[in-house]
């Protein structure tokens, strides 16, 4: 079996016999719903893929590929009245130089909508009355010659456009990387008369049976669209419509089936079947584009790295995150640096942990992206959405909309920006991960825990995401522990309906490895309980700190949820090699351990 990863070309993806999820059958669907659309979604979800499909769909000039194409395909049984029936002009705006003056970006724009009128000139010659004449200095003439030349012949145009979006989304990430006089460069390009919208209006008047008859677009957020919405009002957004929810992406049957074939051809057991159904499930799984379904949907960039490297060693990838993906943590630390973003992205941490919006904002443009105002928890969560860090739970009973963080390989970004938080200097944060390898190379707490004492809590009163319970020391815990290279962790660990704080499970690829399973039960004690200020909690030694009777009390409980934890896992796991530990915090000035 060959893998497309990154190949976007429908045609030599079917006709090379890669493998390929079918989503023609929802074409008819795509066709009823209107000439223009507007489609989101995720970075890295397929979107070029299925606009290479339909381009390859709709071609006149593919018309006697057909079978060859489509033949095996659901929509090859059934095929609608349009299909091979338009001329394809296909734009991608990920190739607009966004860099340099405005007058440099729009040259790039206009370069780049040439080259594609230039390439139809080309490929539609022997169907063409004549060419469409090109005007290097100004595309939007060259948009009005291909319609007036288009106009006199039978057959229309379908219009795609890829990443329509990708300006607004580079210079949102590169927006503290430019001078202050350049930082302005979006407004012109976008509003009034600039060169974007006034492109879109050629789209638009152009919108018609005799010119652009069909027009799909696709992007990662609504940014553009809000800032060009006079220019071009005629899409209809389908991005969080539920029948269009597995328009990209993999299903759950369909990554079975993959996995399936991959044991059988790598001759391993058929135990290592479910063992890497449940893997895939807790790294890459977890997406829902409308609240209305209930069907997950998997990162298909994400996928295919896992099925290829699987493939090729017969064994799971080392690095479960595709470095094709880690431009996502620039959008996790954009939000992170809002103010309100700072708790948030803490907050969402926890296991389990959700959102609450009464709805996704649909529109916001790139003034509110860049504007260093505090912005609202409705426009975070709505931006975290769209790019592909957070996704769809359910609509709570007081119909409000509730999202969470979709899987371990987004949570790792996550963990990553709040390890940084806690800890700037990356120095410090290098010392913090190597105390924390001594807890499961070792069994050893005590170098984290003096680490934290150290260059943590003496920190905490200077930070405005920090709230005084064990959560706060936990996630201290975490950011350091957090390797999804050697582990499957997550902190609140639901077992039998109960939660455990912190658990390093081995991955089953690494349990050869001299390493230990972890589990860790913290428990928090206020100063105002312990009836001490924090200089004398400082004071203590490590014996009089043990002593306390509040500190006595709190092990006594975590070593009985400890115990009672560590048998759930035992039953649920074969073959742990469980280090046990309670950790009690006495305010944020002082850490006592013990192993269990």
């Amino acid at each position: 079996m060959k893998y497309p990863y990154g190949i976007y070309d429908f045609k030599e993806v079917i006709t090379e016999n890669y493998f390929y999820c079918d989503r023609t059958h929802l074409i008819p669907m795509l066709e009823k719903a209107g000439k223009s659309i507007l489609f989101l979604r995720p970075r890295r979800f397929g979107k070029t893929l299925l606009l290479s499909m339909l381009e390859n769909y709709y071609d006149i000039k593919k018309k006697d590929m057909f079978d060859k194409l489509f033949g095996r395909l659901k929509i090859g049984k059934k095929p609608t009245e349009l299909r091979n029936k338009f001329f394809i002009l296909k734009l991608d705006f990920s190739c607009v130089d966004s860099n340099g003056s405005i007058q440099d970006v729009k040259q790039s724009l206009y370069d780049h909508v040439n080259d594609r009128i230039i390439d139809f000139n080309e490929y539609y010659k022997e169907l063409l009355p004549s060419k469409a004449v090109i005007n290097p200095k100004n595309a939007l003439s060259s948009i009005s010659s291909l319609l007036s030349v288009v106009k006199l012949i039978d057959i229309s145009i379908c219009l795609l456009i890829d990443e329509y979006d990708n300006f607004a989304n580079e210079l949102m990430l590169t927006k503290n990387k430019i001078d202050e006089d350049e930082k302005d460069i979006y407004t012109p390009f976008v509003t009034k008369d600039g060169p974007l919208k006034t492109v879109f209006k050629s789209f638009k008047s152009g919108s018609n049976s005799d010119g652009f008859a069909k027009t799909f677009i696709t992007g990662v957020s609504p940014v553009v669209l809000s800032d060009i919405s006079s220019g071009y009002n005629i899409a209809k957004n389908k991005y969080l419509d539920y029948r269009y929810n597995t328009l990209c992406g993999f299903t759950e049957p369909e990554i079975r089936d993959a996995l399936k074939q991959i044991i059988e051809e790598c001759d391993l057991d058929d135990k290592i079947f479910e063992l890497s159904f449940d893997f895939m499930k807790a790294y890459y799984n977890g997406y829902k584009f409308s609240v209305e379904t209930k069907e997950y949907i998997y990162n298909p960039t994400m996928c295919l790295y896992f099925f290829e490297e699987f493939y090729e060693n017969c064994k799971f990838p080392r690095e479960m995150l595709d470095d094709n993906l880690a431009v996502d943590f620039g959008k996790i630390k954009y939000a992170a640096d809002l103010a309100q973003g700072r708790r948030i992205v803490f907050d969402l941490c926890e296991k389990n942990a959700s959102v609450e919006v009464s709805q996704l904002k649909k529109r916001f443009g790139v003034e509110e992206l860049l504007s260093d105002k505090t912005k609202d928890n409705q426009f975070i969560i709505s931006y975290l959405y769209y790019v592909g860090t957070l996704t769809h739970v359910e609509e709570t009973n007081q119909g409000k909309l509730k999202l969470q963080i979709p899987n371990l390989v987004m949570k790792s970004l996550y963990i990553d920006r709040v390890q940084e938080m806690l800890f700037p200097a990356p120095g410090l944060r290098d010392e913090g991960k190597q105390s924390a390898e001594k807890v499961y190379r070792n069994g050893d707490l005590k170098p984290i825990c003096t680490f934290l004492e150290n260059h943590y809590f003496k920190t905490l009163s200077n930070r405005d995401y920090v709230w005084a319970n064990e959560l706060t020391v936990k996630m201290a815990f975490l950011t350091l522990l957090y390797d999804d290279i050697l582990y499957i962790m997550d902190s609140e660990l639901e077992i039998k309906r109960t939660y455990i704080d912190l658990t390093m499970i081995i991955r089953p690829d690494r349990r050869h490895l001299e390493i230990f399973d972890v589990l860790i039960e913290f428990k928090y004690i206020p100063l105002s309980d312990a009836k001490m200020t924090g200089e004398m909690a400082r004071n203590l030694t490590k014996e009089e700190l043990e002593d306390l009777p509040c500190v006595k009390k709190k092990f006594a409980d975590a070593k009985i949820q400890a115990q009672s934890y560590a048998q759930k896992l035992n039953q649920k796991y074969n073959n742990l090699k469980l280090r046990i530990f309670a950790v009690v915090s006495l305010g944020f000035d002082r850490l006592c351990w013990e192993e269990i």
